[in-house]
């Protein structure tokens, strides 16, 4: 069978979010369905180490932050993250190299046909989900088990899909576990408050093992540290690697404040912020030089250093000696890899600044709820203020979007009397998903704001129509969801 096929036939699975009609039950997820899915596969999972990454914003960059060090200190290293922008490959890559066609189209019909049967046999009650499908073929893939892999990578970071405890991703045995920063989303599936949704996401830890991640929501920082009790783990805190945090105590990592800004890039009038600071990691100076802008990614990039120091740290873990991936020596990631990994990483879309020959820039920005709209505002708050902006937004119906109108839409008020805003513009386009909110519901929010908005018919237009009404020297900035920014992305690149 072909890769379009294959394709085809995974996204016909539909999403396990995607809306229901009220008479039809909400699935429930069973991690033991995914355990019988995997055993039947051969439990793959088993074959390679792997750390597992939590947490509600940040946990893709902060898995492709680790990722590219261990790429860098020489390892296979496999990366599994969700969502993806353009390509369903982009999910499963080794070494920063995506899932070959041929191996996807062969390991999705070979976990398709095993599903098969196990529901033909009872010991399924219905077919896998897109994402468990995902996460099998994920495995199987960093397993060897593809036509162009033959051997398990050295180790695989494994960025959950949703939430933690349920999640197809939590049949692994970490030897990491990571949790970034939490704040409210998908409360439908997660609980109504910060409390219920970290204890949904400290599902990943486990008894013994150990904790990276860093203070924040004290609602988080409680439900975190009871269960970290509960589990009688070691908790490890990245916040030394932050550099504008002051060092703990003698024993902790110390950080400077020395921040700087790159040089805007060939054909730009502007740029963000280029995290580049000094960190020290065991008694020698980190120089951190990462192209994942904003201050928020700071945090990000101390959880991937604190990751990678204790990966190296042979008794920061606890695995079986005798199992199938023992490791006993550590990892061996000297500080040059970790600065070499954090300057190569690549996570597109994440305050991405794309310009061109003509025409105004483009900054996107996966921002898809209240948190991660408060990052890219900030963001914004470091660019020229004179600076001409067209704002293209959308979101799904599931997320928050009288708060994320309320951050961002202000920013690009032509009516509120400011002259710097005066040739600003606001454009809602439908994005394509069943989850998405319908542009009557978008303008609705703007005018609830007093805040001149209007429509296009669909993104390639909107972004059409941004060209034309923004100066060459301004800025078009897409954002509000994963989605919205794959297909802008997408029509960008293409010309």
């Amino acid at each position: 069978m072909s890769y379009a096929a294959a394709v085809d036939h995974l996204y016909a699975l539909g999403h396990e979010l995607a809306p229901t009609p009220s008479s039809t039950p909400r699935r429930k997820f069973d991690l033991a369905h995914m355990r019988v899915l995997a055993a039947a596969l051969g439990d793959p999972q088993t074959t390679f180490p792997s750390v597992l990454i939590a947490g509600t914003n940040g946990k893709g960059s902060t898995a492709a932050t680790l990722a590219s060090i261990l790429t860098a200190a020489g390892y296979r290293t496999g990366l599994y993250t969700s969502p993806h922008l353009i390509r369903v490959n982009e999910r499963v890559q080794i070494n920063g190299n995506q899932i070959p066609d041929e191996d996807f189209a062969q390991l999705y019909f070979q976990v398709d046909e095993t599903a098969r049967r196990l529901v033909e046999a009872g010991h399924l009650p219905h077919p896998p989900s897109f994402f468990e499908v995902f996460t099998a073929l994920a495995f199987l893939y960093f397993a060897g088990k593809g036509p162009s892999e033959t051997e398990p990578v050295d180790i695989a970071i494994l960025e959950v899909g949703l939430g933690g405890r349920l999640d197809a991703t939590n049949i692994v045995a970490p030897l990491l576990s990571v949790i970034t920063d939490i704040a409210l989303d998908h409360q439908d599936y997660l609980g109504d408050t910060i409390a219920e949704i970290t204890r949904e996401k400290a599902g990943i830890l486990r008894r013994n093992g150990t904790l990276i991640t860093l203070p924040q929501h004290p609602e988080a920082n409680q439900a975190i540290g009871e269960a970290a009790a509960d589990l009688d783990l070691r908790a490890i805190s990245a916040a030394s690697f932050i550099p504008h945090l002051p060092p703990r105590s003698s024993q902790h990592p110390t950080a400077s404040t020395v921040l700087s800004t790159e040089a805007p890039r060939s054909g730009s009038s502007q740029s963000l912020p280029r995290n580049r600071y000094t960190v020290t990691l065991d008694g020698e100076p980190l120089e951190i030089d990462s192209p994942l802008s904003g201050h928020h990614q700071q945090r990000n990039i101390a959880l991937a250093i604190a990751a990678a120091s204790e990966l190296r740290n042979r008794n920061s873990y606890n695995i079986d000696q005798n199992g199938p991936i023992s490791n006993h020596i550590s990892y061996n990631i000297p500080n040059s890899a970790i600065e070499e990994g954090i300057r190569a990483t690549k996570w597109p879309g994440r305050l991405e600044l794309m310009t061109f020959s003509e025409g105004p820039s483009l900054l996107l920005d996966v921002a898809h709820n209240p948190a991660g709209a408060w990052a890219l505002r900030a963001a914004i708050a470091e660019l020229p203020e004179a600076q001409p902006r067209t704002l293209i937004f959308s979101c799904l119906r599931d997320k928050n979007l009288n708060e994320m109108s309320q951050i961002l839409f202000p920013l690009f008020d032509s009516s509120a009397g400011d002259p710097e805003r005066s040739k600003d513009h606001i454009l809602f386009a439908p994005i394509d998903n069943p989850r998405a909110a319908g542009l009557e519901e978008l303008l609705a929010a703007a005018h609830a704001l007093d805040i001149p908005a209007h429509a296009a018919p669909h993104l390639a237009a909107a972004l059409a129509e941004a060209r034309v009404i923004t100066p060459p020297d301004g800025l078009i900035i897409a954002t509000g969801s994963v989605y919205l920014v794959g297909e802008i992305r997408h029509l960008a690149v293409q010309g």
